[in-house]
């Protein structure tokens, strides 16, 4: 890896060019950066008071850091007279890279052999904040402010960066970056960087795509082992185009799903919103990862208590009721016509009386619940005096202090969480919260990340090339293979003609199905192309009959009888995340009930069971109005066998497909499957 330590805690910085390298020595200046600032350019005399230099070679020395805000053909003769003279690193200011096609893509091929050794972000990006030591390589306005800790954030677009700096809501952020065209430095080295500082708390990624999911899942690695919680959120698709789509499969599982799987796989927390993204990175700035989501909520409101009932219990959140010994504590210390629960409603009998109110908080935050949640919304400061406001604030802090419990105080809304209100909260150790809805998603992400205890594990398994071409096994041809591999198959034969047909049911035993068989018959049932509980040889004879013509022969299998319940069990491929596994409700309604769990390669036992549980039809497995239980181990030892078949097939495994998997008491059947490989 690169060593980005003096590219982002720099001494000395130079700036190439005109008006844009004149901002950044603007923006240094105004956030009190104090080591030296070098303005290069040979047609100015000066830059803000500082002597200009004629070019790199006139510096005093290397710089640690240089924001090169040239034209593209200039930007990559500075990053060679750089790399040369042994500067730290460089930020990019230039587009018209590869971005643009093939003329720019030989450009970037140009920038980046003339980085050599050293880090350079960009092209195409604003470049980097360092709020910590007060070091900007940015050429633009920004509205973040100088922090002793915070957490870290690398997004994917500068306009999406500079509007996270303007939030109100307290964030405080201690390093910045956009990373642009990724030419040099990708998003998991600038990661890694972030890790080696102490100061930094928690980092968080605004995606459009991931190119190089390796290297992501190796700095996850990093991260888990320094305890820093990474939070996610990505717009857009997959990178790549769309395969064809012949099975149940392809058709269940979409590129978002994958990405799901792959972030949980590695620990990352995702979420929906830039709201969610502050409000979570803020909570796991003060806080860190949740042990659990067991949350008590306190207000003077039963309005409020019932709202934050019902939006934590759509994200999942856990309000359990106080145990009768913390009732009976909790009591005491209210009115008597208050009743104690969770949500808790402690009414405006004790409202401004700080020691009454620290009395109460600190009886409820004695409860051991993971979260202690204080609902303030702060009037508007040409309303008058929020002195109630701060009376409660300081028995908040009081009963924080005396339990040692994580607390939080939230704004319904929030643009009710003032500003200086969050900054001080923060001072504090609590956590201010802007707004219900965030702050559950919040809550809920920060508590899946304090239940990460499995080490981050991907290896990318490539399916086969997206040509669109490609061979479909028959399910004669499909089962016959994926038995190999241990995947259970029902007893068949297959005939070409009436006597074979009726031949084979006899020795197979009725009852029996027959199915028409052909690579080009992917989905029978639509086609009417499946005869079912044939119990004698008049039947078979008239389904081959009538069967025989629609492919190469007809199927005779033993029917499978006594299901507890149909799966799907499937490989797909990703073209960013390569090949991954699906398992769900299976059978005819498959793709209307939609109920599938995405499981990453390689995946062990605990992660196939895991996913299985995961299903909402997964009480089905458990035995249902009498119905005996499922073999839960038959059908994890089916997804073991299909993973080794795709394991085996790196590479050339367009998209595998087993509909319906029969779960028995006592094993699991593939009845239906259908495997499509590359040419």
């Amino acid at each position: 890896m690169m060593d980005l330590s003096r590219l982002l805690r720099p001494r000395s910085i130079a700036v190439f060019g005109g008006k844009f390298a004149e901002a950044v020595i603007a923006q240094c200046d105004k956030i009190g950066f104090k080591g030296e600032l070098w303005p290069v350019n040979p047609k100015r005399s000066d830059v803000l008071g500082r002597a200009c230099f004629a070019d790199a070679s006139d510096l005093p020395g290397p710089p640690d850091a240089a924001f090169i805000g040239v034209n593209r053909n200039q930007s990559i003769d500075v990053i060679k007279d750089l790399a040369a003279m042994g500067a730290g690193g460089a930020t990019a200011f230039a587009s018209g890279f590869k971005e643009t096609g093939t003329e720019g893509e030989n450009l970037q091929n140009a920038f980046i052999e003339a980085a050599g050794d050293m880090p350079v972000i960009g092209p195409n990006c604003y470049g980097i904040i360092n709020y910590l030591d007060g070091a900007l390589l940015w050429p633009d306005i920004h509205g973040g402010r100088r922090v002793r800790s915070g957490v870290a954030i690398l997004a994917q677009s500068s306009n999406i960066a500079i509007n996270l700096t303007m939030n109100r809501r307290g964030l405080p952020i201690a390093y910045l970056a956009t990373l642009g065209n990724q030419a040099v430095v990708g998003m998991a080295a600038m990661i890694e960087a972030y890790l080696d500082d102490p100061r930094v708390t928690a980092i968080g990624l605004h995606l459009e795509g991931i190119s190089d999911p390796e290297a992501l899942a190796r700095a996850m690695l990093k991260a888990h082992a320094k305890g820093v919680p990474v939070v996610a959120i990505k717009s857009g698709k997959s990178e790549g185009g769309a395969r064809l789509t012949f099975t149940h499969t392809a058709s269940l599982s979409g590129s978002d799903a994958v990405v799901d799987a792959f972030f949980e796989a590695l620990g990352i927390a995702r979420v929906a919103t830039l709201g969610q993204f502050l409000e979570t990175l803020k909570l796991l700035h003060v806080a860190e990862p949740l042990v659990g989501n067991t949350v008590v909520s306190m207000s003077c409101s039963g309005g409020e208590a019932a709202l934050i009932s019902d939006i934590g219990e759509h994200w999942g959140v856990n309000f359990p009721a106080f145990s009768p010994t913390d009732t009976k504590r909790i009591g005491k210390t209210v009115n008597e016509l208050v009743t104690v629960s969770n949500p808790f409603d402690y009414h405006m009998f004790d409202w401004a009386k700080e020691e009454r109110l620290k009395a109460t908080f600190t009886a409820v935050m004695k409860s051991d619940y993971d979260l202690n949640i204080l609902i303030l919304d702060f009037p508007r400061q040409e309303c008058g005096s929020d002195e109630d406001w701060q009376v409660a604030l300081r028995a908040l802090h009081g009963a924080a202090a005396d339990t040692a419990a994580r607390a939080a105080v939230l704004a319904t809304l929030p643009e009710n969480m003032p500003e200086r209100i969050a900054f001080d909260l923060l001072e504090k150790g609590i956590t201010p919260l802007s707004g219900i809805d965030d702050a559950m998603a919040a809550i809920c992400a920060a508590a899946k990340l304090g239940g990460t205890r499995a080490t981050p594990k991907f290896k990318l398994l490539p399916g086969a090339p997206m040509t669109g071409d490609g061979q479909t096994l028959s399910e004669w041809e499909s089962k016959q293979r994926l038995a190999a591999f241990g995947v259970e198959v029902p007893q068949g034969r297959l005939c070409v003609t009436l006597k074979e047909a009726v031949d084979a049911a006899a020795v197979l035993g009725y009852p029996v199905v027959v199915k028409a068989v052909g690579a080009n018959l992917m989905h029978k049932t639509e086609l009417n192309a499946v005869r079912l509980g044939i119990v004698d040889e008049a039947g078979v004879g008239a389904a081959a009959s009538d069967l025989m013509g629609m492919g190469e022969g007809v199927l005779v299998e033993r029917m499978t009888q006594d299901p507890v319940c149909e799966l799907i069990v499937g490989v797909n491929c990703d073209p960013v995340l390569g090949m991954y596994l699906l398992i769900g409700f299976g059978g005819i309604l498959s793709e209307i009930v939609a109920d599938t769990a995405i499981i990453l390669m390689p995946a062990e036992r605990n992660d196939i069971l895991k996913a299985i549980m995961s299903l909402q039809t997964a009480p089905l497995l458990n035995g249902h109005r009498g119905s005996p239980p499922a073999d839960i181990e038959a059908i994890i030892d089916t997804v073991i066998a299909v993973q080794n078949f795709a394991s085996e097939n790196v590479g050339k495994l367009i998209e595998l497909d087993i509909n319906p998997l029969i779960v028995k008491a006592d094993g699991a059947v593939a009845v239906d499957a259908l495997i499509r490989l590359e040419n």
